[in-house]
């Protein structure tokens, strides 16, 4: 049986379950160098996709299309999606975002009379809604479907309050057991409108709001990480807390605007002459935190008999921070969280749903390295190439000191790199973090991550634990911060993502060749690609950006014959 799994709107997506086993899911973003969270705008492509990864449209046996709000749903208008099929425009009907309440199920299938058409054969299409690609999402991936257990579903996003879901292992059922809280998910990304450095004048507030532009209203899909960062600058302001909790209870849900009307209300609250922007926002971080935290208890006290697991899915399972205090809280067993939890899986989440109706079966099998492969084509005018083991590449990454990017085989799933489309470097020197920073035009206060052996990852961090998708904080240990300035962050912190021989054998034994010749278990990790772009396809492509001295690609490297002088900051 296989199942075609289609995200169409922002993050657009494809991807293939055959008889439950994930085969590929390749993201818009990360195909030709498009731009990031890039939409499916006409369905042409997706017979290419299918083809490019060896299968044919005649192998394809149920296609699932992910729900969705509409053009204008948070103007008012219904669930469909506007887009082309070659030069003809097309409206698809499919299932709504959410639930409208509680008794509904959120595995309802939908159907429509409509077909729609790929390589000239057509289709009738189910449709689930947004929100069960990502319950379905997240527990069909997780190790409690693989061991046949049940657990709780925590699903916030940006057109979602924070939602709690139990999935009943034994029958496959999804209970639905109702908000935390009234926050949609981009309360993260409207609230720094107000304060700090993607603060908005008035003006533009209005323009985005009259004229309808949804990702400026909602504060834009790259904000909300950046301000994760940005918090380390700032200080927790325990008089702001009552402050946020007091306007939070006096005001009421006034459609899509709530987080708007919050964010203003403590604008004109906080003296600006007192609390820094900086501050301010480390407070609301700190709020949402401490809510959630206190919302789940009271919520999952309720289910004494339920099993302590959890999944986190939605966009804010991105939130590291807030992974990490949910997981060491003591609330639950364990925790989950799947290297696609935003809209980068919902195409992998609506093909979950219609496997669980098709099949009755709950687990699925996959790789994180499952989408699109590396292209090696020829590099830009003033590269020469030569054949370059992965241990001649840690040995050359230790004497040089220098950043390489690297592009191994097929690309990750989600937003994260690990390793596949990384630029790797040694993260000894100081400077390093800057360097990088510089180099893909991002702000001084932004991160580096480190990516470690996991037989080694608690000897450098705290807890050191296996974390193999970069979704949860740790502590550098202060025998270690000296060592590996390059990606302590800020706070003390650092994304740490572990590397096995299971996951990753090509990026491991770099990593295990590193630590011969430099007794450093790590390297810094940051994600190779255009500023604004998808993870580089190809060869030419890195070449192409031109930033640093080295491109390593399936063994083989590709060095600049004119090279960029690095000196100051190695």
């Amino acid at each position: 049986m296989v199942i075609l799994g289609i995200k169409l709107t922002h993050d657009g997506a494809v991807a293939l379950i055959e008889d439950g086993v994930l085969k590929f899911c390749t993201e818009i973003e990360k195909i030709n160098n498009n731009v990031r969270h890039k939409e499916i705008c006409d369905l042409s492509i997706i017979p290419e996709i299918i083809r490019s990864n060896g299968y044919g449209i005649g192998n394809i046996d149920y296609v699932a299309i992910d729900g969705w709000h509409g053009v204008e749903e948070f103007w008012g208008g219904s669930s469909s999606i506007t887009l082309k099929h070659g030069s003809k425009n097309l409206m698809l009907n499919v299932a709504p975002y959410n639930e409208k309440s509680l008794s509904e199920n959120i595995l309802q299938r939908f159907l429509y009379s409509q077909n729609i058409t790929l390589d000239n054969r057509k289709f009738e299409y189910s449709s689930f809604m947004h929100v069960s690609g990502h319950v379905a999402g997240a527990y069909c991936s997780s190790p409690f479907a693989k061991s046949g257990e049940s657990s709780y579903i925590l699903a916030w996003d940006g057109g979602q309050y924070p939602r709690l879901y139990y999935f009943e292992a034994k029958t496959n059922e999804i209970k639905n057991l109702g908000h935390l809280f009234m926050f949609l998910g981009t309360i993260y990304g409207i609230f720094p409108q107000y304060f700090g450095p993607y603060k908005k004048s008035q003006a533009q507030l209005k323009i985005d709001k009259s004229e309808k532009r949804i990702e400026g209203f909602f504060g834009g899909y790259t904000v909300p990480g950046k301000i994760m960062a940005y918090i380390a600058l700032g200080k927790v302001k325990p008089e702001l807390l009552e402050i946020f909790s007091k306007v939070h209870r006096k005001n009421v849900v006034v459609n899509n605007e709530f987080e708007h009307l919050f964010s203003q209300t403590i604008r004109k609250l906080v003296r600006k002459e007192i609390y820094r922007d900086e501050d301010v926002l480390a407070t609301m971080h700190k709020y949402l935190e401490d809510l959630l935290l206190s919302t789940l208890d009271q919520k999952i006290s309720k289910y004494p008999q339920y099993e302590r697991n959890l999944c986190f899915s939605g966009g804010s399972g991105l939130n590291i921070k807030w992974n990490s205090k949910i997981r060491s809280s003591g609330l639950f067993k364990s925790m989950y969280v799947p290297p696609f939890p935003n809209d980068s899986g919902s195409a992998i989440g609506v093909a979950c749903c219609e496997y669980l109706f098709q099949t009755n079966k709950s687990n699925i099998t996959w790789n994180v390295y499952s989408g699109p492969d590396v292209k090696i084509n020829s590099p830009s005018e003033g590269w020469s190439r030569q054949n370059f083991s992965v241990e001649e590449l840690a040995r050359h990454m230790h004497l040089t000191g220098e950043p390489v990017v690297v592009l191994n085989s097929r690309a990750e799933l989600g937003p994260r790199a690990l390793g596949n489309r990384s630029i790797l470097a040694p993260a000894t020197s100081p400077k390093m973090k800057d360097l990088l920073n510089e180099v893909k035009g991002r702000e001084s206060y932004r991160p580096v991550a480190p990516m470690c052996l996991e037989e080694e990852a608690s000897k450098v961090f705290d807890p050191g634990c296996s974390d193999p998708y970069m979704l949860f904080e740790h502590f550098v240990r202060t025998e270690w911060k000296d060592r590996v300035p390059a990606i302590c962050h800020l706070d003390g912190t650092a994304r740490l993502q572990t590397i096995n021989n299971k996951d990753n054998e090509t990026i491991y034994a770099l990593l295990r060749e590193y630590v011969k010749v430099s007794g450093v278990p790590l390297l810094c990790n940051t994600s190779a690609n255009y500023n604004g772009s998808g993870f580089f396809p190809d060869v030419k492509s890195a070449t192409g950006w031109d930033r640093l001295n080295y491109v390593w690609a399936n063994n083989i490297l590709f060095s600049k014959n004119e090279k960029a002088d690095f000196t100051n900051y190695l």
